[in-house]
C-alpha cells in the first residue's frame, strides 16, 4: 500500500523522516475534504439560479413600465400637436398632465431601482458564500446548508413564519429563497380560498415565459372559472365566459373543452362520475399543486424539496432487502416507516460485498485494519483496541455493554 493511503498517524511507523514536521504538509487541506467540497458546490445550482431569475424578473417588469409609460406620454404630446384650436389653458392643463405623468414614472422607476440593487446584493451575496467555502470552514459551511435546506422545505410547505423566524436567527436572509415564496403565497392562498384572480395575474406577469414552457396553467384556471359558474347555474354567463376567455384554446385543447362544455347539461347535481369529478373540491387541491409546479420551473427551482432529495441521496445508498426485513436492527433510518416511504421509488444499493465498520472510530474495517473480537463476541477495529489499551494500561471497555477485559484476551477475525 502507498504511504499516502495510510492515515496521517500511522505514516511515522513505517518512514521515520516523515515524523518530522513538514509546514508546507500541515498548510495543505486533506484531499478528501477538497473532494466533499468540491462535489458540494456542484448542487448549488438552484442556490444561485432563483435570485437571478427573480433579477431578471424586476428589470423586466421596471422595462414595461417604461414602456408603457413613455408610448402614453409620446401619444399625449403627439395628440395635442394635432389638434387645431386648441386654447392655451387645455394646452397647459394637457402638458401638466403629462409632467405629473412622469415624475410618478420616476418615483417607480426609483422604487424598481432600489428593488433591482437589493437583488444583485443578494446574487452576489450567494456568490461569495460560495468562494467562502473551504476545507477550513467546511462544518461551519455545511451547517449553514442544513439551514438553508430546512427553510426550503419550510416554504414549501408553506411554513412561512417558521421559515422566517429560522432565517433572522441564523442570520442568513440573503442564502434563502423568502421574497420569492411571499409572492406565491399570495396565489395559493387565493386558490386555497377558491379564488382564481391572483393567479391569473400571476399568468399575465409571466406569459411570456409560461408559453415557451408551454404551460397549461391558465387555461386550467379559465376551465375552473367555467366550472363554478355552471355550479352557480349561470349559464348564460358560462357561454360568454368560454367564448372570450376558452374559444382561443380550442386549436390546441378541443377535446378537455369539449369534456368541460358538456356540464352544461350534466349540472353540478350530476352522478356520472365523467362530470361529477368536474365539481369536486380536489379540483383547487389540483390547481395549487400545478401552480407549485409551474412556480418551481420558472425561477430554475427542483420540483421536490432540497431536503427530500438530499434524503434520497443518503437513503439510496443504504437502502438494502435487509432493510424491509422484520430484524431490521432499529439503528437502520430504513427501519422508520416515513424513511422507507420516501425511499420506495428508490433502487436497491448496488452492495456487492459487505463491509464493516468499527463502532468506535466509524473507520472500516479490512486487512490494514482487522476486526478484533472481544470474550462477550462484540468486535471492534485492532486500531481502536489498540488505543485503548495504551490509554488503559493493556485493559479494553466494551463500549456496548461495558465488559472489561485484557488486550491479550482479544481474538482476530478474517475477512474472507
Amino acid at each position: 500500500m502507498e504511504m499516502d493511503s495510510l492515515p496521517n498517524g500511522n505514516s511515522a511507523a513505517t518512514n521515520p523522516s516523515s515524523a518530522l514536521p513538514n509546514p508546507a504538509a500541515a498548510a495543505a487541506p486533506p484531499s478528501s475534504k477538497l473532494n466533499q467540497l468540491a462535489e458540494s458546490l456542484k448542487l448549488e445550482h438552484q442556490f444561485l439560479r432563483v435570485p437571478f431569475e427573480h433579477y431578471k424578473k424586476t428589470i423586466r417588469a421596471n422595462h414595461r413600465v417604461v414602456e408603457k409609460e413613455m408610448s402614453a406620454v409620446v401619444s399625449g404630446l403627439a395628440e395635442a400637436a394635432d389638434r387645431d384650436g386648441l386654447s392655451r389653458d387645455d394646452a397647459v392643463n394637457h402638458l401638466t398632465s403629462l409632467v405629473s405623468r412622469l415624475q410618478g414614472l420616476k418615483r417607480k422607476l426609483e422604487e424598481g431601482s432600489r428593488v433591482e440593487n437589493l437583488q444583485a446584493q443578494r446574487c452576489r451575496a450567494r456568490l461569495d458564500h460560495l468562494e467562502s467555502a473551504d476545507a477550513e470552514n467546511l462544518s461551519e459551511w455545511n451547517n449553514v446548508r442544513v439551514k438553508r435546506i430546512l427553510v426550503d422545505y419550510m416554504l414549501r410547505m408553506s411554513y412561512y413564519d417558521t421559515a422566517v423566524k429560522l432565517a433572522e436567527s441564523s442570520n442568513i436572509h440573503d442564502l434563502v429563497d423568502i421574497d420569492v415564496f411571499q409572492e406565491a403565497k399570495k396565489v395559493i392562498e387565493a386558490l386555497q380560498n377558491k379564488e382564481v384572480a391572483p393567479a391569473l395575474a400571476w399568468c399575465a406577469d409571466n406569459k411570456s415565459r409560461l408559453k415557451k414552457s408551454k404551460s397549461k396553467f391558465e387555461f386550467q384556471l379559465r376551465l375552473q372559472e367555467f366550472i363554478e359558474l355552471v355550479r352557480a347555474e349561470n349559464n348564460l354567463r358560462a357561454i360568454t365566459y368560454a367564448r372570450k376567455y376558452l374559444a382561443p384554446w380550442g386549436s390546441t385543447h378541443m377535446k378537455e373543452l369539449q369534456r368541460v362544455f358538456v356540464t352544461l347539461a350534466y349540472k353540478s347535481t350530476t352522478e356520472c362520475s365523467t362530470y361529477k369529478v368536474l365539481f369536486e373540491p380536489k379540483q383547487w387541491d389540483y390547481l395549487v399543486d400545478q401552480f407549485k409546479q409551474e412556480f418551481c420551473k420558472l425561477y430554475g427551482m427542483t420540483l421536490e424539496p432540497l431536503l427530500n432529495i438530499y434524503l434520497q441521496a443518503g437513503l439510496s445508498a443504504l437502502k438494502t432487502s435487509y432493510c424491509y426485513e422484520d430484524d431490521c436492527t432499529k439503528e437502520d433510518p430504513l427501519s422508520q416507516e416515513n424513511f422507507r416511504k420516501l425511499a420506495l421509488s428508490l433502487p436497491f444499493s448496488k452492495q456487492h460485498h459487505s463491509k464493516l465498520v468499527c463502532y468506535i472510530t466509524k473507520e472500516l474495517m479490512d486487512t490494514e485494519n482487522p476486526p478484533q473480537v472481544l470474550p462477550n463476541g462484540y468486535v471492534y477495529s485492532s486500531k481502536a483496541l489498540e488505543e485503548m489499551a495504551k490509554k488503559n494500561n493493556g485493559k479494553i471497555t466494551c463500549p456496548r455493554t461495558g465488559f472489561v477485559c485484557n488486550y491479550k484476551d482479544l481474538v482476530k477475525a478474517y475477512i474472507s
